[in-house]
């Protein structure tokens, strides 16, 4: 997604300069554009899309993938239709398998086209009978829950109060209130099945379920009410067809958007300083946004205020690093020559692989694969998601490799914080976490998921392996935390201002000209665009009263 259009001018003005081309970036610009506003996209890559693209990860194979996010669920119909995006979103038959790490030649595969019989034969397979019905009590919750809070996620903050009224009592208590741990305990009596239900609290959060925090609960909340069913889709062409598409829109509505442009330093009153092709330049606007972390975002303004020298370095590094986000996961691409073979022989790897495959995930596994992180060590097993996108979507397959039987998988490892590398250097520990991923595939497999993995042009195994510290350099994500930051619940809490659009579309900083727009606004988090559109719904509210 390389843009070849005209730099712009050494001190330029504009209605509104946005910081970083992710997906969020994009989603602004083209908003803003749309309404015949002056917008210049800022974005240090040579290409666009941030988190949201694809690529070519192994030299000399044909193979697409989305190197980093690489699911859909939170993008809302709403700004597909309004900026006139041409996606396509395959929803998954089977949402999920998951062997029994005790005895691996049984797993509870979740159907979504099973009958009442079949999902109960289901769970009586791993000896969770008595949980059948409670699961489709569960998830009818979820989904009335979903249906019910993913329509504000477009419009103005809602209150507590406004929300606890719109989703009710009992699920107020059940998924707000009380520990996820402890409801998940409640609602369900087998390890298995509560490991499976947990997991959507703990993707990108290290946390224990029953931490008072209740931030495995945020974590869930966004996991179960996308798309107003919780249902997460398949990009057709990967996650670079979403960014390409949102690019798309901002160029054709006029925005300007430049690569290759390293946003130096943000001045409070609109002014950003910037690096293009070695020159140093500066662009001026009433409204500047973010599309970046929040912790990074306090460094560019810093070094755009006149009194950053204040603090002395040493002291604002310490301040940083005792509130730094902190990711805890380890993201693992491979490619393979066929799927592996299951030791479940009732399951085809066809069926296991087409949804979420969840890999020693039992209840007590994550609570002990988290004592183990809290105390600086590699949980074993490690437990771990996965997901293979060419059984929905083969096109980012050569039509020779789809051919031959090739496909992708995505394995998410979980409770892998960014302490660890306090212990182990990065390139270390890079090692260590691929090792610890291919012995906990192995664990459930019938065969070695080495046997499987295609070699690329030079004779290398086709496995590419981001820890948080490779997702920071890359992505700017401070402490690899895949949500800029603490997951905030999707409503105004008691006492927050309201008063200006910017903080009644949850897109505030400390700095009236400058808004986040990404991940880190309020109702921020994954491949949504909600940043991006929420904030350009709060300038034109600005410029409208104004």
């Amino acid at each position: 997604m390389s843009l070849a259009q005209p730099e712009p001018p050494a001190n330029s003005a504009h209605d509104v300069v946005i910081v970083g081309g992710g997906h969020n970036g994009l989603t602004a610009a083209a908003y803003l554009a749309r309404a015949g506003l002056d917008v210049l996209l800022l974005e240090r890559d040579d290409h666009l899309g941030g988190a949201a693209v694809s690529a070519q990860a192994f030299e000399g194979v044909d193979a697409r993938l989305s190197r980093y996010s690489y699911l859909v669920s939170l993008l809302p119909q709403r700004i597909i239709d309004d900026l006139g995006l041409d996606l396509s979103l395959v929803r998954r038959r089977f949402s999920s398998y998951t062997p029994d790490p005790a005895n691996p030649e049984r797993g509870l595969l979740v159907d979504n086209e099973a009958d009442a019989v079949a999902s109960r034969a289901a769970f009586d397979r791993v000896g969770a009978a008595g949980d059948a019905d409670a699961w489709e009590a569960f998830y009818a919750e979820t989904a009335r829950l979903a249906a019910r809070v993913f329509p504000t996620l477009t419009e103005p903050l809602p209150t507590r109060d406004e929300m606890r009224a719109l989703i009710g009592d009992q699920a107020w208590t059940a998924f707000v209130e009380r520990p996820l741990g402890e409801t998940v305990d409640t609602r369900f009596a087998n390890d298995l099945v509560r490991g499976v239900v947990a997991t959507d609290g703990l993707i990108g959060t290290f946390t224990a379920l029953d931490d008072p925090s209740l931030d495995a609960n945020r974590c869930f909340l966004y996991h179960v009410i996308g798309g107003g069913t919780g249902d997460w889709d398949v990009p057709v062409g990967g996650m670079g067809a979403v960014s390409g598409e949102l690019a798309r829109a901002a160029r054709e509505a006029g925005a300007r958007l430049v690569t290759g442009a390293e946003v130096t330093a943000v001045d409070p009153s609109g002014r950003v300083s910037y690096q293009l092709a070695g020159e140093t330049l500066t662009a001026t606007a009433g409204t500047v946004l973010a599309n970046v972390a929040p912790a990074v975002l306090d460094r560019l303004v810093e070094s755009g205020e006149p009194d950053a020298t204040a603090v002395p370095p040493t002291v604002r590094e310490r301040l940083r690093a005792l509130h730094a986000p902190e990711g805890a996961q380890v993201k693992v691409n491979l490619l393979l020559t066929r799927l592996p073979r299951l030791r479940d022989a009732e399951v085809a790897p066809e069926q296991a692989f087409a949804g979420t495959f969840h890999i020693n995930e039992l209840a007590t596994q994550l609570d002990a694969a988290f004592a183990t992180a809290a105390r600086g060590g590699i949980p074993s097993p490690l437990p771990c998601e996965i997901y293979c996108h060419t059984l929905s979507d083969p096109s980012i397959l050569s039509p020779e490799l789809a051919a031959n039987g090739a496909h992708t998988l995505t394995v998410f490892g979980l409770h892998v914080p960014h302490r660890l590398l306090e212990r182990h250097p990065n390139d270390e520990l890079r090692e260590l976490l691929q090792q610890a991923v291919l012995d906990s595939l192995d664990s459930v497999l019938a065969e070695p998921i080495e046997h499987v993995i295609m070699r690329d042009a030079t004779g290398r195994p086709c496995i590419e392996t981001k820890t948080t510290l490779d997702l920071e350099a890359a992505l700017r994500m401070p402490g690899g935390n895949i949500f800029h930051g603490p997951l905030s619940w999707p409503w105004a809490e008691p006492g927050a201002p309201r008063t200006t659009p910017a903080e009644r579309w949850g897109v505030a900083t400390r700095h009236p000209a400058v808004l986040i727009c990404g991940s880190g606004a309020v109702r921020g988090g994954a491949v949504s665009g909600l940043g991006g559109h929420n904030a350009a719904m709060a300038v034109l509210e600005a410029r409208s009263a104004g």
